[in-house]
């Protein structure tokens, strides 16, 4: 592994410290995201718990912070949203997170009953005040776009395996939300419409299943970066079909890629389990990354070789890309 290197997003939403002490034998450092996620804590309690750990294990974690949707379709909305960010951003968030509840969750619409998404006039405030302070947007829109496919059609097994046991959550089966399409497009009229924003397109953008894709959109957004939290199992199966491609699509965004595994600590690990997670996914994605080794993946069936970037660009994923970004 690098040493050190940076896990640029996880949730660190307990006081537990087996996970603190795992970083610092491999000198990790963490990027923690709050977010309105209905299991987790409010956006203030998780900005407590980061702030605790800190306490006990001094610079080695970062925080964004987040808004909610309380007092939605009502005039209290907006300044709550923004005094909350303002609060997070006076207790040391590096940058504010919007989540895919806009845009999938039932209770976000419009007083018609229309589900609301990110290009919503709505959040035009928000997006100028983050603009006119020089001040982060990271987002995760959408879902994997699996999510919108039959089972039979989904690309990796552990999406195939989610949905069929949470139907709820499957969007091919709720045609009445809207559309992959709509969600990725909501998104890049945003930056559009705000080109001087500084934007995090997490999980590549939500456009996982094509380096391709995420490219177009680096090249069309110049403030852009964008990570690879969650999403790895995908551009390793676009590695299984086409090595080169893959290595090549790394080299040439070196400088807008930032590595994170998205591990959610919530209390539902046990230490061991938790810290066993993080140890296993920093070593098996350093070997995908690191190494010319011939690799599986538990997501779907075959192997493929490690990528075997050049140190350079190794260096700026797992570490100066998010020390730029996050401000470590």
């Amino acid at each position: 592994m690098l040493n050190p290197f940076i896990d640029a997003h996880v949730h660190l939403n307990t006081r537990s410290e087996a996970k603190m002490k795992l970083a610092k034998k491999y000198n990790v450092s963490f990027l923690s995201i709050n977010t309105e996620i209905p299991f987790f804590e409010s956006v203030e309690d998780q900005q407590q718990v980061i702030h605790d750990l800190e306490a006990k294990f001094p610079n080695m974690t970062k925080f964004i912070t987040s808004f909610d949707t309380k007092y939605w379709n009502t005039d209290k909305w907006l300044p709550r949203a923004l005094q909350l960010i303002k609060t997070g951003l006076e207790n040391g968030a590096v940058g504010v997170k919007i989540w895919k509840n806009i845009g999938m969750d039932p209770d976000i619409k419009d007083k018609d009953g229309n589900f609301v998404l990110l290009d919503d006039e709505r959040f035009d405030p928000i997006y100028q005040y983050l603009v006119d302070n020089d001040i982060l947007l990271i987002g995760h829109q959408g879902e994997p776009r699996n999510c919108w496919l039959p089972l039979e059609e989904m690309t990796v097994d552990s999406d195939r395996n989610y949905f069929s046991e949470h139907p709820e959550y499957h969007m091919h089966l709720l045609p009445e939300y809207p559309s992959y399409e709509a969600q990725m497009e909501a998104r890049d009229n945003v930056l559009k419409k705000f080109p001087d924003l500084k934007y995090v397109g997490l999980h590549l953008f939500s456009m996982e299943w094509s380096i391709d894709e995420v490219a177009k959109r680096l090249d069309a957004y110049p403030n852009t970066m964008t990570d690879l939290a969650e999403r790895i199992c995908h551009v390793q199966l676009q590695a299984k079909d086409d090595h080169k491609k893959v290595r090549d699509f790394f080299i040439k965004y070196q400088d807008r890629i930032i590595y994170g595994t998205d591990v959610i600590d919530d209390g539902s690990m046990d230490d061991e389990t938790l810290t066993n997670k993080f140890e296993t996914l920093w070593l098996n994605h350093w070997d995908f990354f690191a190494t010319d080794k011939t690799l599986t993946a538990p997501e779907f069936k075959g192997t493929f070789k490690g990528l075997e970037l050049p140190e350079e660009v190794l260096e700026k994923i797992f570490r100066t890309n998010a020390i730029k970004t996050y401000q470590f």
